[in-house]
């Protein structure tokens, strides 16, 4: 009988603890697990990819890891492509993405973003023999290549071009050096980038959007994660207050895009 009675306590206790976890917000979800999920795509230089070690690095994945020690858990980064992100972020695999993502009106409707951590223009790139491409509009009628779903491939369809999906930045441009493609649409900090490592690269900016895009973290739209965003924004507040906003772009960069101004 004592047994039995035991027995019903811990079947109690568990069913208690399993209700609480149910009832917690993401937040608290998250640091009673110990870890944040973030996804990235580790494909992309020098925002998320392998280092000669293979190690994961990158701008986006020291500002996500700067972030998770803040909420005070372990980073887990989950590699995916593009356009997995947020199909994953939607079944919950992700907590969180750390890619490079662009705030849009229409990604507004599903998520929720952090406060911006970085401003980057995008660039209208071509074949440095092309002379007919000088402008966002002369895209009409016209081919590129980006990765599926992403704000440049939906930009670049805006202005009437045919865009064809890919997984990583040297695929991109290579399909733009080899003529498969009339032209490529890319954050200007990223090209410029992999030219430090491909100087000869035929390559050419013939366009640069006005206003800077920004650059936030997405998590899905909802109160549970009410308190997980504030967090995060507040982690990002202290990160810059400290300056390593800034010193993890220049390292990265070699300026700061963590500045607005």
């Amino acid at each position: 009988m004592k047994k039995i009675v035991v027995s019903m306590l811990l079947i109690v206790a568990i069913l208690s603890m399993s209700f609480a976890c149910a009832e917690a917000d993401h937040l608290a979800r998250i640091q009673a697990a110990g870890k944040i999920v973030i996804a990235t795509e580790g494909m992309w230089s020098p925002w998320t990819y392998h280092d000669e070690s293979d190690a994961l690095v990158g701008f986006d994945v020291e500002i996500a890891a700067a972030i998770a020690a803040k909420l005070g858990v372990e980073a887990e980064f989950a590699e995916c492509e593009w356009d997995n992100i947020f199909a994953g972020l939607d079944s919950g695999r992700f907590d969180m993405a750390a890619n490079g993502v662009e705030y849009t009106d229409e990604r507004a409707e599903k998520y929720d973003f952090s406060d911006p951590y970085g401003y980057i223009r995008t660039a209208l790139i071509v074949r440095e023999d092309n002379d007919e491409i000088t402008c966002f509009e002369d895209l009409d009628g016209k081919s590129t290549a980006n990765s599926i779903a992403s704000t440049y491939m939906i930009l670049a369809e805006s202005y009437g071009a045919s865009a064809t999906g890919v997984d990583t930045l040297d695929e991109t441009l290579q399909m733009v050096m080899y003529g498969r493609v009339d032209a490529t649409l890319n954050a200007e900090v990223s090209y410029y980038d992999y030219l430090t490592v491909h100087p000869e690269a035929p390559l050419k900016v013939v366009a640069l959007t006005e206003e800077a895009s920004l650059v936030v973290i997405p998590v899905v739209k909802g109160d549970d994660n009410a308190t997980l965003i504030e967090a995060i924004n507040a982690a990002i507040a202290e990160l810059a207050e400290e300056g390593e906003l800034s010193r993890i772009s220049i390292k990265y960069f070699g300026s700061d895009i963590t500045s607005a101004n």
